[in-house]
Parts: structure tokens; sequence; C-alpha cells
């Protein structure tokens, strides 16, 4: 885990050198939409022991790039063998402990660009993910709804877009497949006042074994750090560490407490280095841990996914 986060952390780096062009036309280019039917499309692997389904949505990769026909795009293309390769290195990183006993699934997507979450107007980045992002990913998700064994428990995961995507999919999901859900993970992202209004079954989890409920957090050295545009206003947070939602400090590798503030919901992280942390556009990985998320408690999260998927079955037997 150790050489993905570097390779990870060496990939973006090197990403924040690679600015995009100016628009030479003035409409935008749009990739084709995936065909989710097409397993090129995806990446699943399967290691099943009577665990349960994961769907992983990635987060951002690409910047904005100017396509062959000289507009300017703000969304990753799927179709592109870089772009795949590049949200495969978070895919298969998060398989390593997501996949243990599960089957597991992840769509590539045409997200939006990291130079779209900098322009941090909100309109802006709704409108264009829900015109196109989150377009595959609510058609990636019926495909594998359709596909996947109807009695069988399943896990919503994703980090920062990633994460917002599985808030936006928790919206839309009918009362069955409620009931089907062992949990949600929103790793780096909020979930707000409007989203619980919408979705009142959005519940945050008070403990490590509670099912049908959604664990999120966003990590930072310090509260002044805090992110609007990924961490506030947000309704949740819970601690991924000893699975508390108070201010009970939480050692994590022995050398890093975890400390929940209850006043703003996010985790305060003291004792981690977090220079190699690449600044993200002078966004994220500036005071706030963004990019460790998925990585920072990927042995607690590991370790979660198989308590909960284990209460699930036993509450389901009873």
């Amino acid at each position: 885990m150790k050489n993905l986060t570097q390779t990870l952390l060496f990939f973006l780096i090197s990403l924040c050198g690679c600015t995009s062009q100016e628009p030479v036309a003035q409409s935008e280019y749009v990739p084709v939409a995936p065909d989710y039917s097409n397993p090129t499309m995806w990446v699943t692997y399967s290691d099943d022991s009577d665990g349960a389904d994961v769907f992983y949505i990635p987060s951002t990769w690409e910047f904005d790039y100017t396509a062959p026909d000289g507009r300017v795009s703000h969304y990753a293309d799927p179709s592109l063998t870089q772009h795949k390769a590049d949200m495969k290195i978070e895919i298969d990183g998060v398989a390593e402990y997501m996949l243990p006993g599960n089957r597991f699934y992840s769509p590539f997507y045409r997200h939006i660009t990291l130079d779209t979450w900098a322009t941090l107007n909100e309109d802006t980045i709704n409108r264009r993910y829900k015109d196109v992002a989150f377009v595959d990913i609510k058609n990636a998700f019926d495909h594998f709804v359709s596909e996947r064994e109807a009695d069988r428990p399943f896990i919503l995961a994703g980090f920062s877009q990633g994460g917002k995507s599985v808030v936006e999919l928790l919206k839309t999901l009918p009362e069955d497949l409620r009931e089907q859900m062992v949990a949600a993970y929103v790793m780096g992202y909020k979930i707000t006042p409007e989203d619980v209004a919408v979705a009142p079954w959005i519940k945050g989890a008070s403990g490590a074994d509670d099912t049908g409920v959604v664990v999120s957090y966003n990590s930072v050295s310090d509260v002044q750090y805090v992110k609007p545009v990924v961490a506030a206003p947000t309704v949740m947070c819970i601690n991924p560490v000893n699975w508390r939602t108070d201010a009970t400090p939480a050692v994590l590798d022995d050398t890093i407490t975890v400390t929940l503030s209850e006043p703003h919901k996010v985790l305060v992280v003291e004792g981690y280095d977090g220079s190699s942390l690449p600044n993200i556009l002078d966004i994220l990985n500036v005071g706030d841990y963004h990019g460790a998320e998925p990585w920072l408690y990927s042995k607690c999260l590991g370790e979660n996914f198989k308590t909960r998927i284990k209460a699930y079955r036993n509450r389901s037997e009873k």
C-alpha cells in the first residue's frame, strides 16, 4: 500500500505541472457516454466468500484538456487509454482492502475535471457533474443492479468526486435497494443539510457495526483548513479509527492521533506528515489531508467492511 500511495502521489504531482491550454473554441467538448454493457468500461474482481458486492466510484484525475477538434473538455474520457489507466491506479489501490471476501465493481466514467473543482463555484460544479458525470454513474449503477444477484447485500463507496456520487446515488435508491445496502462509505466529501432533507433515509453511522448507514469523514491538520468545496457544510462525521462520533481521540499506527471536531464535523489529524501530498491548484492538500482519505485509514476501513457485512448477515438471518 505504501508503494501504491507513493505512485499515486507522484502521478498527481506530475499532473499539477500539466494544466490545460486556453480553449480555442467557445463550445466545450463532451466525450461520448460509456456503454456499461461493455466490460472494458469496468474494473471487476472477485474474492467471494459469502461477502457483499462493492460498487466503488473513483475520484477526480484529469485536468481540462483540448480535444482533437480544438474544443476544451471539462470531463474525463473513458475511451482514452490514459484516462482509464489514471482511474485504475486508484481503483486497484482501494480494491486491496475492499475486495477480500467480496465482489468488487468499479466503472470508468466522465468525471468532471480538477479545473472544474478549482472554480470553487458550486453551481458550475454541480451543473457539469449532473449533466455528464452523474449520468454515467447512474447508468453504471443501474447496470450493476440489473446484473447482480438480487439477494446479495451491497456496499457503496467512493472518494472525493466519487463520494459525491455516492451521496447522489443514495438519493435515488428505492426502499428495496436501501434494505440490501450494508453501508455507504463517503470518503473525503460532505453530506449537506439539503442532502438529508431530500433523502431522510441518509443516516450517519453511529458505531462500527450499524448497517444501512453512511460512513462519512474529511481530514484536516486544523479546523481552519476545512475546505467548503468538499467538507462544509456537513451534517455527519465518524472517526474511522475508533468508530465514535464524539471527540474521543484515537491512535492510528502508534504515532497519529485522530480526533473528531464535533462543531465542524471533521477529523483533526496530528502526527501525520502530509508534506508528500501534492498541492492541487492551491485548493486541496493545503492544510487538509484530502489526498490521503482512502489510504490513511485503509486498514480500519478494510476491517470495518468485514464487521458490517457480518452484522448485516446476522441481522438478516434473524
